[in-house]
């Protein structure tokens, strides 16, 4: 695995429930690619070997959000990529923290 991508999406919306549902339609949509993923509190991290999926994966989620009645949609990205190599994944950063 060569990148990978940690994404939290803010929908403009009229209470924290529509948030949610809205939220939760995104990460519907990340499910749907089919790529390795974990859904924390504050954002969704995503795993690949192709960077510009990743990237589009983003732009989709904000698209997903817009799709689901979010007429504003702000995204905060953390990207982690290393084209020779690999970097560390999602297990490796947290399986000493599960219980």
């Amino acid at each position: 695995m060569k990148a990978n991508a940690a994404i939290q999406i803010l929908p403009a919306a009229p209470s924290d429930r529509e948030v949610v549902r809205i939220v939760d339609e995104v990460i519907a949509y990340i499910q749907s690619t089919g790529l390795h993923y974990f859904v924390g509190p504050s954002e969704t991290c995503i795993e690949g070997d192709d960077l510009h999926q990743l990237l589009e994966i983003v732009e989709n989620c904000m698209r997903a959000a817009n799709r689901a009645g979010s007429e504003k949609v702000s995204a905060y990205v953390k990207l982690t990529y290393r084209p020779e190599g690999a970097v560390l994944g999602i297990d490796e950063k947290t399986e000493k923290h599960r219980r």
